[in-house]
């Protein structure tokens, strides 16, 4: 039989105190070393992550903004353009509507000239500016020209008729006054304007010869 082998005898020569205070100042550098990484995480890499999650969402923001403004200015563009599409129609509008009116005066205006010549007279040349008309004519006598200018102040479409100027002329035996004068043109009512020639016609039936 073999004999019992004795077990190794380990003897621990260092101060176990000792062991246990390296042990906690190992353990306080580590803490340490985690508390300094934890603190350069915090103060230097979270508040980048977080500014530029703020500077990310608000670039996205103003993109957005900056595409409504786009959108906006080719709306207030096309509104623009239709503003001026409706200023021409309707100054088209009024310009047609002008020139209806004005067709339909000038119809009349030519029509009441001609009513409320005279016997005795006839015109030689007219000029019409801004309203008032000028009329040069030739009358067999100064009352011709007198009953002319009667006529035309009771015409609806006539008013203020003035003498300019008038001359006689006997040197080939006939006598005639040349004679220019001015009258003004007015805008009579639907009632003035829609009376028949005619009517206007009857104010000469009692010139005299």
């Amino acid at each position: 039989m073999n004999p019992i082998q004795p077990l190794p005898v380990r003897i621990n020569l260092l101060d176990w105190r000792a062991e246990q205070r390296e042990y906690k100042r190992k353990r306080f550098i580590a803490q340490l070393v985690g508390a300094a990484l934890a603190t350069i995480v915090v103060v230097g890499v979270l508040p980048a992550i977080y500014y530029n999650h703020l500077i990310d969402a608000q670039q996205a923001r103003n993109r957005y903004l900056q595409q409504q403004i786009s959108i906006a200015d080719k709306q207030l563009a096309e509104i623009h353009k239709l503003k001026t599409l409706r200023e021409d129609l309707i100054n088209r509008m009024q310009v047609i509507g002008g020139l209806q009116q004005s067709r339909s005066a000038i119809v009349h205006y030519f029509d009441q000239l001609s009513a409320t010549i005279p016997d005795g007279v006839y015109l030689t040349g007219l000029d019409e500016n801004d309203g008032t008309t000028t009329l040069d004519g030739v009358a067999e006598s100064n009352a011709r020209v007198s009953q002319y200018m009667t006529n035309l102040d009771n015409s609806p479409w006539f008013t203020n008729p003035r003498l300019i100027v008038i001359k006689r002329d006997d040197s080939d035996g006939v006598r005639r006054a040349y004679f220019t004068l001015k009258v003004d043109s007015t805008s009579p009512d639907k009632t003035s304007a829609d009376t028949p020639a005619g009517d206007t016609a009857s104010m000469s039936d009692g010139r005299p010869a």
